[in-house]
């Protein structure tokens, strides 16, 4: 009996162990099962439960990878041998002085006025001229809004009195011109005070306002003492304001320095005053090479000004075409130098100017006033390279066949100044009173557009590659370009090759598309291109595609 409970009480023993043993194996399965997800992980990549880092390496090496399938191949910059485009300077100036040119009458509407301003503007854009020469202050008054001077009498027929309805004549051109692709020179006359067609004298007049420096001439003009200070800061700031206030393209000065003598009677300029001040203050020069003096400070002065407000503005200068008789050998006439005080000369050699228009207005056979010896003469003193376009006497230079002399004169001025081709018509009557002359311009040596001649000296910066958009039509290719600073572009110029034939065209700055046809000159097209131009004829680089 006692043996039976001993073995009973060892199986009992034994099977409470297997029951304890059995409990704990299911509690710690439990607790040790894998998360679903890293189970996952495991599958995808057994390593990873062995080596935590290698994982970590793994992942970033397969995403750069993808990054690098994915990346589009960069095509090659497309580079071509483009033609370059024509270059030359046409212009025509627009007097306001007497009403020669613009406005017709100065009791006209605002509207009649604008319709006139577009009429001859149209008529330099379609006729391929590239550039406006508007007179803004023909005698101390201003065809533009000014707190200097008064409002003209040749805009209005009142000195003093602005347009009405209102508007900014000056802002108007300069709007107008830009659409239009012509470069806008504002003209002045920089000493004369008031014109004899010019109205009765007022108190608005600057004759009255600055009467201590204004002089009367036998022929009832009157003139700013070229002298005198106070002329000079007057005529400095009113180039200033301009500069700064109007988005013009150039300053122009004409040949009127000293008056011509017959303006006086023939008698000397009556600048005894400030003469005089001149000499008590221990002055030394001559009273020629004084009154010289004090021009060439004044034109050194202006240029230096216009640049420190915008360097790109250019200035230009228009003498009289005769330096001194005798220069070159054989030439005879008035002198500049000795009777307008003007040593033009001086400012050609000395560089104080971007453009030089002598006013060549003689025919090229006589040879006492030969606009070719002329032309190359002034070319030899121009030691700086600036550009010289020459004043060119459309209206009514001395020839049979006046329209033939003109195309004669344009024709050796690409042969004597071939790096700067231009010149400038005096004046836009020559060109709308002779339809004759303006068509043989047309179909013959302005039969293309063409661009100013960049000016190198002056600084700019560096024009942005446009970006090409091509689509593809039926029988055209639709190209369309953009920039992302449009203000730099003042044209474009657009390129399309058949086989090995550029096709080219100038472009205004608005005009960002040019549809393209897909054949020309019996080949397909196989390339386009588009180059930016700046406003002072810089070249920024281009973009293009080859066409398949």
């Amino acid at each position: 009996m006692m043996r039976r409970m001993i073995q009973f009480c060892l199986f009992f023993a034994c099977v409470l162990i297997m029951a304890s043993c059995g409990s704990k194996n299911k509690q710690g399965k439990v607790l040790q099962q894998p998360n679903p997800v890293a189970t996952e992980t495991q599958v995808e990549n057994p390593k990873t439960a062995e080596n935590g880092k290698e994982q970590k390496k793994e992942a970033p090496n397969k995403t750069s990878k993808k990054v690098e399938e994915k990346k589009p191949v960069e095509k090659p910059a497309f580079r071509a041998n483009l033609p370059k485009a024509p270059r030359e300077f046409r212009a025509a100036w627009v007097a306001t002085v007497a009403n020669i040119n613009w406005p017709s009458k100065n009791n006209l509407s605002t509207e009649q006025q604008k319709q006139e301003a577009i009429r001859l503007l149209d008529l330099l854009k379609d006729n391929n001229f590239n550039a406006v020469i508007f007179q803004v202050r023909p005698s101390a008054d201003a065809l533009y809004k000014s707190d200097l001077e008064p409002w003209s009498y040749f805009l209005t027929g009142t000195t003093g009195k602005a347009p009405s309805p209102y508007y900014d004549p000056l802002e108007f051109w300069v709007e107008e011109a830009h659409k239009r692709g012509l470069e806008l020179h504002v003209w002045l006359n920089p000493y004369r005070a008031h014109h004899s067609n010019g109205g009765q004298v007022t108190s608005e007049s600057m004759v009255r306002k600055s009467g201590d420096n204004v002089l009367r001439l036998r022929n009832g003009m009157y003139w700013f003492d070229p002298s005198s200070k106070k002329t000079q800061d007057h005529a400095a700031a009113v180039v200033r304001d301009i500069v700064k206030r109007y988005d013009i393209d150039g300053v122009h000065f004409d040949d009127y320095f000293y008056p011509y003598a017959t303006y006086n009677g023939g008698a000397d300029f009556p600048d005894d005053k400030t003469w005089g001040e001149y000499r008590r203050n221990g002055g030394s020069l001559s009273r020629p090479d004084w009154r010289r003096d004090n021009v060439n400070k004044f034109i050194k002065r202006v240029y230096a000004e216009i640049k420190a407000e915008k360097p790109f503005v250019k200035f230009g200068l228009s003498p009289f075409g005769i330096w001194k008789p005798g220069y070159p050998a054989g030439i005879t006439g008035s002198s500049q130098y000795d009777e307008l005080y003007a040593d033009a000369k001086l400012w050609l050699n000395e560089g104080w100017i971007d453009y030089f228009t002598p006013q060549l207005y003689w025919p090229i056979d006589p040879p006492r006033q030969s606009f070719t010896a002329l032309l190359k003469w002034w070319q030899s003193e121009n030691k700086h390279n600036r550009h010289l376009w020459p004043g060119l006497n459309t209206v009514e230079v001395r020839a049979a066949n006046r329209a033939e002399e003109i195309r004669r004169q344009i024709a050796v001025t690409r042969e004597v100044v071939p790096n700067s081709v231009g010149a400038v018509h005096w004046s836009i009557a020559g060109l709308t009173k002779n339809p004759v002359l303006l068509k043989s311009l047309h179909e013959g040596l302005y039969s293309q557009k063409a661009l100013v001649p960049a000016s190198p000296w002056l600084p700019a910066n560096p024009i942005l590659k446009p970006t090409l958009l091509l689509t593809n039509q039926s029988s055209s290719l639709f190209v369309k370009w953009l920039h992302k600073q449009p203000e730099q572009v003042f044209k474009w110029v657009a390129y399309a090759r058949y086989g090995d034939t550029w096709d080219m065209q100038i472009f205004d700055a608005p005009q960002t598309e040019w549809s393209v046809p897909k054949t020309k000159y019996g080949h397909k097209l196989n390339a386009v291109a588009i180059k930016p131009i700046d406003r002072l004829g810089n070249e920024g680089d281009y973009a293009g595609e080859e066409v398949e």
